[in-house]
């Protein structure tokens, strides 16, 4: 099948994330996660709540307003989840999440190559089903590192995770430069990353638009070094635009002013 490699990808990080819980105390569910307002408990809430809402299960009902960190109708359809699922114990919130991640995993391994294919809503807006559910391999993957990170268990939980979130976040970086931080025409940025999947990414702006291009001797306006890991962290605004330039792993030569725009513009999840 065409897009089995999603559904293994999904997979690959649920197990990951059953594996890593499954021997947790209680008060390890309790501990506070660096996406703001949620905890332990509250990540696997939102993940096994959103899979409800795509097998057609209704959105619980919230009463009163929401916490100010709820900023849009897609973090109040993931808070819905969540307030529900502080009425169970963390264990009680694995459990649930190993039964509705296996019910998904089962419903898309039956999809025809024409439902994979078929375009409909999604967070990002009308997209076929495969780019949905790549979706959900990044948005999945990022809550383990989450929990990973709440815990204090740091892991190289790589393969197809890692590969989707880095291509993700690499496939925007022009719109950042072009949009966000709008240098001038001829503006060239280059950024390396290192790890697993180093390489190295040339940006130039023209016309007002930036573009990827091929490697050049030009020397550019700003050459950003990071590992992989502080490049998708700082995307998926896990840590502040200050606290990525200043690590002791990122070197900024160049234009400082260039860099520090270009880091505030790179948190582009929902």
């Amino acid at each position: 099948m065409a897009y089995e490699w999603l559904v293994d990808g999904l997979e690959e990080t649920w197990s990951s994330l059953t594996s890593l819980l499954a021997h947790q105390p209680e008060e390890a569910f309790l501990k506070p996660t660096p996406c703001p307002g949620w905890s332990v408990k509250d990540i696997v809430s939102h993940l096994y709540g959103f899979e409800q809402m795509l097998s057609g299960e209704s959105a619980p009902a919230v009463e009163g307003d929401f916490a100010d960190y709820v900023k849009n109708p897609i973090g109040e359809l993931n808070e819905a989840y969540v307030l529900q699922g502080r009425r169970l114990s963390g264990a009680a919130s694995l459990a649930l999440f190993k039964e509705v991640s296996a019910r998904s995993l089962n419903r898309l391994r039956a999809l025809s190559e024409e439902e994979w294919e078929t375009v409909g809503w999604s967070p990002e807006g009308d997209r076929p089903y495969h780019r949905f559910m790549e979706t959900r391999i990044l948005d999945s993957w990022i809550h383990l590192q989450d929990i990973r990170d709440a815990l204090l268990e740091p892991a190289d939980d790589h393969g197809v995770g890692e590969e989707v979130v880095l291509n993700r976040f690499e496939a925007a970086l022009p719109f950042v430069l072009g949009k966000r931080v709008s240098p001038p025409d001829g503006t060239l940025v280059q950024l390396n990353l290192s790890g697993r999947l180093a390489r190295v990414i040339f940006l130039k702006v023209h016309d007002g638009r930036a573009q990827a291009v091929a490697m050049t001797e030009e020397m550019p306006d700003l050459e950003l070094t990071t590992p992989v890991a502080l490049f998708w962290r700082r995307c998926a605004g896990r840590i502040s635009a200050d606290a990525f330039l200043s690590a002791s792993a990122t070197d900024v030569r160049g234009s400082k002013s260039l860099a520090t725009a270009l880091a505030e513009g790179l948190a582009i999840m929902i």
